[in-house]
């Protein structure tokens, strides 16, 4: 290995993760769901790869990304959370921050 990709594979290793709240909204149907990922950066590619495969847990998301396809869903962040090092304090966070913009938005849970 060179040492230019070790530094890359450190560099990634140590990057901070984002947590937080995002909502998937159809604009054919009106609908949203939202749900909670402790890496916001991440969590729209599983999200879109799930929904692709035709397997993801939601079933309601999955028939609007089956009627709609992709180009029919948007995605976004309701909220970043700060910075929490206990892991347990952060999921009792997220937890409670997704009850809240699912009422806020009326919206299903992802």
């Amino acid at each position: 290995m060179t040492i230019d990709r070790k530094a890359a594979i450190a560099a990634y290793k140590e990057r901070k993760t984002v947590a937080g709240i995002f909502v998937v909204r159809c604009a054919a149907s009106g609908e949203a769901w939202v749900g909670q990922a402790p890496n916001l950066e991440t969590i729209q590619n599983r999200i879109w790869f799930t929904l692709r495969q035709g397997g993801h847990p939601c079933r309601s998301l999955q028939a609007a990304w089956n009627a709609h396809g992709e180009a029919g869903l948007t995605f976004g962040e309701c909220e970043r959370l700060e910075d929490e090092e206990s892991a347990y304090v952060r999921n009792a966070l997220l937890k409670e921050r997704a009850l809240h913009w699912q009422a806020k938005l009326k919206a299903e849970a992802t």
